[in-house]
């Protein structure tokens, strides 16, 4: 069990959280170092009941909204042990206490005030369960999948929707390296859900918001089919519940989930609106994760610029402690220029993209570093570093088995090759890589182009330009498995 900390810390650190006052902006107006205020709330130092209420003065709350942060604290740990939300009586109660807090705050400040103090509650309530859920959550993560289902069907105390919601959490970091764990998360996130002692509508609507998570991550294990079949259920649930959710679940965030599905299935319009739409109800918390998607789904528009402009808009909004959205903005944002041929933009960026790569330790953005600095290094007009560069790519994600990426950068390789006549090395190229013409993700459309590639190289007929046209379909065509491929005469070229 985690350690429980003093109602009046917890209460004075949801007052500030609540009301959007950061640690640093209360620090300052409070002439002491942040870690100070930080100590304060996690009993790290003394919080006597006239300190608290200094600390919470510069947002003009006085002591009894401190003895209503106070009691919220206590009656949560009350609720928690019965789960959240409960029933109608207590929704009635939780409305008097706002309009009590609103009272307080006076009538100049009480509209301005009126949604945020009620989030406020709802936060406050369920502080029990976030607590509870984290001291479970240690005990769940260390063991075997198959072990941790039989531990929430075999006890109630699992039953907690802070649980399920961390499980969904969990299962979003997973994604970005473990595709099979981030299904085994989500899976855990629905059972957890279903079990959960609380209101049957939000019940309901938590067990739409754990399949949403279950939907994304068969998508990123690319399992398309079971992820639509997985997201209809979400939707279904998610909105037969919406009347028992208070607030609680992220519309922004399934609405983000739908849109990485949706840009999948290269249904890039329903993407981009599923963005719109969780931008608008986003509450500052999701927005530049929000931006980078909308910024691939331009991308695979075509609209290189447009994903830029986009990329530029999030990276100041990206927090330095979150070094994988970061590592992907940067990544995402030195190919863009690239595909408009901005190379000495770019140059000074992959810097960066390799050194977050390096501190992630992921050995998958490594490589796809690596095939950035090659692409990076042939637009530069460094050939012996691209050529040197791409062939170690390519030969990496052939090992790997990655069949589609493996190509690209052999078609990349090919165009530098020709360009020099090498044409014995094209031959051989297009030789050692037929095994992966056929391999799963590479579709009927794409194998058509391939072929075209193999018996061009292997006759020597194959040119820059066809190379190169063929180098920018499969580029396009990964996420459009309905595109086909047109020869074109004298056309200009994206890459």
């Amino acid at each position: 069990m985690p350690k429980v900390l003093p109602e009046l810390g917890v209460a004075v650190g949801n007052l500030r959280r609540n009301l959007g006052w950061s640690a640093a902006e209360l620090a300052e107006k409070l002439n002491i170092p942040p870690n100070t205020l930080s100590d304060y709330e996690r009993d790290q130092r003394k919080l006597s009941r006239r300190k608290a209420l200094e600390l919470i003065a510069p947002m003009g709350l006085d002591a009894g909204a401190l003895e209503e942060a106070v009691e919220s604290v206590r009656k949560t740990r009350e609720w928690g042990k019965a789960g959240y939300p409960a029933g109608p009586a207590e929704a009635e109660e939780q409305k008097n206490r706002v309009e009590d807090m609103l009272r307080r705050l006076g009538t100049n400040m009480a509209e301005a005030f009126r949604p945020v103090v009620r989030l406020l509650l709802v936060d406050l309530r369920a502080e029990a369960d976030w607590q509870l859920a984290r001291g479970y959550w240690l005990q769940l993560a260390r063991r075997p999948q198959e072990r941790r289902l039989e531990m929430i069907r075999k006890s109630r105390q699992y039953g907690l929707w802070t649980l399920s919601a961390l499980a969904c959490a969990e299962s979003i970091k997973a994604a970005a390296d473990n595709a099979q764990q981030a299904v085994e998360l989500a899976e855990l996130a629905v059972e957890i859900a279903e079990r959960v002692r609380t209101e049957p509508l939000f019940r309901q609507r938590l067990q739409g918001y754990a399949r949403f998570h279950l939907a994304n991550a068969l998508r990123v294990a690319g399992d398309l089919r079971r992820s639509d079949v997985a997201l209809g259920k979400a939707k279904k649930l998610w909105s037969q519940g919406e009347a028992g959710d208070p607030g609680l679940l992220s519309e922004a965030r399934v609405l983000s989930l739908e849109a990485s599905l949706r840009i999948e299935q290269r249904r890039l319009g329903e993407a981009l609106d599923l963005i719109e739409q969780a931008l608008a109800v986003d509450q500052c918390e999701l927005k530049p994760d929000l931006l980078v998607i909308r910024a691939r789904a331009l991308e695979q528009t075509g609209d290189y610029e447009g994903a830029i402009a986009t990329l530029s808009q999030a990276a100041p909004l990206v927090t330095r402690s979150n070094r994988r959205l970061q590592c992907i903005l940067q990544f995402n944002l030195v190919g863009n220029l690239c595909h408009v041929k901005r190379f000495e933009e770019a140059a000074p960026l992959l810097d960066e993209v390799r050194a977050l790569a390096v501190e992630l330790g992921k050995g998958l953005d490594l490589l796809r570093t690596r095939w950035l600095q090659g692409w990076l290094a042939a637009g530069l007009g460094r050939r012996d570093e691209a050529m040197a560069t791409l062939a170690k790519v390519c030969d990496d994600f052939a090992e790997l088995g990655i069949a589609y990426d493996a190509l690209l950068a052999a078609l990349e390789l090919a165009v530098l090759y020709l360009e020099e006549g090498r044409t014995v090395e094209v031959k051989d190229l297009a030789i050692r890589l037929a095994p992966f013409f056929k391999a799963q993700g590479v579709h009927r459309e794409a194998l058509a182009a391939l072929q075209l590639f193999r018996e061009a190289a292997q006759s020597e007929t194959l040119t820059v330009e066809l190379a190169r046209q063929l180098a920018d379909y499969l580029y396009r065509a990964r996420h459009n498995p309905d595109l086909r491929f047109e020869k074109r005469e004298g056309a200009p070229l994206s890459r």
